[in-house]
């Protein structure tokens, strides 16, 4: 990390938006990730995407095993420069790489004797699966997974939209760890990556002025 080309590129912000970075990254976690499964309604993976930045998730994994890449013009609202995006044509390649880094693999299912969403153990780290409305996760997923979530529901109908679905699991989950105990924030290597990330995205030519800046050095 060059801390100085960082301080270089924060010089062409307003101390604003260098004070916005910070409180953000203060409230960034890798605790939870999320992952979704072939959702076709492309629309849906673009307002996951705008969930987890809100609710502070760092990392979303999506697979499209099914669908071929069909994302990059559907991600949209500007999410897309603040949360970092994997994209896989496996679901196991998804869950193999979660499990390497430590995470739980959690299926989000109605249909399971899943945790309801109140009781889940918020101690470890956690990657929750979510699948579509119409077919919801895959056999590999629900066959593979070490645990399953579901969110209490109380009338006829027994699905949630991915997007709403994600939205009460994070609000939920993400409040509770805000005031616990658990070390869930990101490392201070992590926070200088990322505002390195963000300042080069906000910045307009900020190739060249980087380029100009060794040049110069």
């Amino acid at each position: 990390m060059d801390l100085q080309l960082l301080d270089h590129l924060k010089s062409f912000l307003t101390e604003r938006r260098c004070a916005l970075f910070q409180k953000v990254l203060a409230d960034r976690t890798r605790h939870f990730t999320v992952a979704t499964e072939d959702v076709y309604q492309l629309h849906n993976t673009s307002a996951v995407m705008r969930t987890c930045d809100i609710f502070g998730i760092q990392d979303l994994h999506v697979v499209e095993e099914q669908l071929g890449k069909r994302i990059d013009k559907e991600i949209a609202m500007g999410a897309q420069k603040w949360v970092d995006f994997n994209r896989y044509d496996s679901i196991i390649d998804c869950t193999d790489r979660l499990r390497a880094e430590g995470y739980q693999i959690i299926a989000t299912t109605p249909h399971e004797n899943g945790t309801p969403l109140h009781d889940f153990d918020i101690t470890k780290k956690a990657a929750f699966v979510f699948g579509t409305e119409k077919d919801g996760l895959s056999d590999a997923v629900l066959k593979n997974a070490d645990g399953f979530l579901k969110i209490p529901m109380y009338g006829f109908t027994e699905s949630l939209n991915i997007s709403v679905s994600a939205a009460i699991i994070l609000q939920n989950l993400v409040s509770r760890l805000k005031q616990s105990d658990i070390d869930w924030s990101l490392s201070e290597d992590e926070k200088l990556e990322l505002e390195l990330k963000w300042v080069k995205k906000t910045i307009k030519s900020s190739a060249e002025i980087i380029e100009r800046y060794y040049q110069e050095k």
